[in-house]
Parts: structure tokens; C-alpha cells; sequence
């Protein structure tokens, strides 16, 4: 970790994804909105500065805005349409890593955390995120927290429940399974695996497929019987789908998390949906053997 950061272009990577961190934070205050939107502009710009980023990236940034645009309620329904499907197209190709211009540094390359496990990289993406603070910023429908008093420590407490209802389904199940065994460990560069995965991971995975996905569906659903809970199996088979990458196993994990998952926002908003999905991934990371078993 030390040599990392030994070299002067990876303090500045560092840096400039720190500023994203620091917006993606402030999404959870509207008031806060021109900070948020100040602080990404800032961190585009650097990261345009010193090549973390070229000119073919604002192609993304461009189509994100020309959907916002679109799907503003002042637009006809037809317009709306059309915006909501370039935002899913953009958002799912930022998310594969298709969209030019971004070149995502590498803080972590092949790295065996254990000597059983699978090796393991880590990105500082820049281009990911930039679906979930759409979703925040222009998503109205979007439910931050649990309704009724003390919403934030209501979603705090979902989130802790889901969280553990995850690591014994989706963990007891790959430890059945022999996906991965018992490894604790925390490695030195920790903390930034942690803030990356609950300020930008995280918060993307979530806002997309429960905040957006499974909030549509259970508005459109809401006049049938057990609408709401068709809403959270339709969304959580299709985070496990986008996880099929690590094999059927893997996917089968991801979409027992995301019926939890999903359960947390229904009770506690994103903002419970967030820490159940962190959660988990840090048990996962601390715990047991990361990503997998060799």
C-alpha cells in the first residue's frame, strides 16, 4: 500500500475520486444539491486534467443530461419514454465499462487477499457512478429514507437487520456450497475498498435496481394483490442476472441479497437498502475468503 501511494499519479487519483466521494455523500441532503453538483463537476474536470478521463467521456455526461431532460414532467409522455430509455441504456453501459473516455485507475491488480482465495482487483470508476447520482439528483420517485418519525435511525436499523439477514442466506449458502470458507483478515488498503463499495458501489446497485427499477414496478403493480413483493423478485432476478459474470452460483447469492435488499428499501428507503447491501459485502470482505475460493 505504501509503494501505491509512493507514486505522485496515484495521490492524485486518489484525491479525485475522494471529491466524488465526498458528492455522492452529500446526495443524501437535498439542500445540498449545488455542493453535490459543484463537487462532481470538480472531480470530472480533475480527472480530465490529469487523464483519468479524456473527451470522448462527456459524450456520457452529455446523453445523462439530455435525459434529465427528457424525462422532466413538463415533457410529453411519449419524451419521458424516450429519456428513461437512454438513461437504462447509458446507465447499464457505464456500468459494463463500455462508454468511452474513462480510464479507471487501478489501485489493486491480482491480489490474493488469502492464499485460497481467487485473486482480486480494485477500480477507482469514474464512469459507474455517474448512474446513481443521476438517479439521485433527477428521480423524484426515488424514496430516500422510511416513512413516518425518526426516518434516518428506522432506515439505520433496516439496514442492520438486512445486512445480517443477508451474510446467513447468501453466506451459509456459498459456505455450503464451498464458495468460500472462513478467512478474517483486514488489509491495508481497507478503508478505501470500504468507502468505494458503500459511497459509489453500493449506492449505484441500489439506487438502480430498487430505487428505480423496483420502485417502478411496484407503482405500476400497486392495484394487485402482493404488487409490491412481484416488484421486489422482479428487481432482485435481475441484479442476480447482471452477476452472472461469477458464474450461476454467484448470481443465485446476488439474488437472494437483492430479495433482501429489496425488503430494506420497501421498510427503510435507499438509505436502508445501502447498508444492508454494504453490509454484507463487509462481512463478505472481513470475514470470509474474497471474492471466492480459487
Amino acid at each position: 500500500m505504501t509503494d501505491l501511494f509512493a507514486h505522485p499519479e496515484m495521490r492524485w487519483s486518489v484525491s479525485i475520486w475522494a471529491l466524488l466521494c465526498v458528492a455522492a455523500a452529500l446526495l443524501w441532503w437535498p439542500k445540498a444539491r449545488k455542493a453535490t453538483l459543484a463537487l462532481l463537476a470538480a472531480s470530472l474536470i480533475a480527472a480530465l486534467m490529469h487523464g483519468l478521463l479524456d473527451p470522448l467521456a462527456l459524450i456520457s455526461v452529455a446523453l445523462l443530461v439530455l435525459a434529465a431532460w427528457l424525462v422532466a414532467p413538463a415533457r410529453t409522455r411519449g419524451w419521458r419514454i424516450a429519456g428513461h430509455v437512454l438513461f437504462v441504456v447509458v446507465a447499464f453501459a457505464l456500468g459494463l465499462h463500455l462508454m468511452p473516455g474513462f480510464h479507471n485507475p487501478k489501485l489493486i491488480e491480482d491480489l490474493r487477499l488469502t492464499p485460497e482465495s481467487a485473486p482480486m482487483s480494485l477500480y477507482l470508476n469514474f464512469d459507474k457512478p455517474l448512474a446513481g447520482f443521476w438517479l439521485l439528483l433527477c428521480w423524484p420517485l426515488l424514496r430516500l429514507c422510511a416513512d413516518g418519525e425518526r426516518p434516518f435511525a428506522r432506515s439505520i436499523g433496516v439496514g442492520v437487520i438486512g445486512a445480517i439477514v443477508a451474510a446467513i442466506l447468501c453466506l451459509g449458502w456459498a459456505l455450503a456450497f464451498h464458495v468460500l470458507t472462513w478467512a478474517p483478515k483486514w488489509p491495508a488498503f481497507g478503508a478505501l475498498w470500504a468507502l468505494n463499495n458503500l459511497l459509489l458501489v453500493a449506492l449505484t446497485e441500489e439506487a438502480m435496481f430498487r430505487g428505480y427499477l423496483q420502485e417502478s414496478l411496484q407503482r405500476r403493480w400497486q392495484t394487485l394483490r402482493n404488487g409490491e413483493w412481484y416488484a421486489i423478485g422482479v428487481a432482485a432476478l435481475a441484479f442476480g442476472l447482471v452477476h452472472l459474470g461469477g458464474g450461476w452460483r454467484f448470481a443465485l447469492a446476488a439474488t437472494l441479497a437483492g430479495l433482501v435488499y429489496g425488503w430494506a428499501y420497501r421498510k427503510g428507503g435507499l438509505f436502508g437498502a445501502v447498508l444492508a447491501h454494504f453490509g454484507l459485502n463487509l462481512i463478505h470482505f472481513t470475514a470470509f475468503t474474497y471474492p471466492m475460493l480459487a
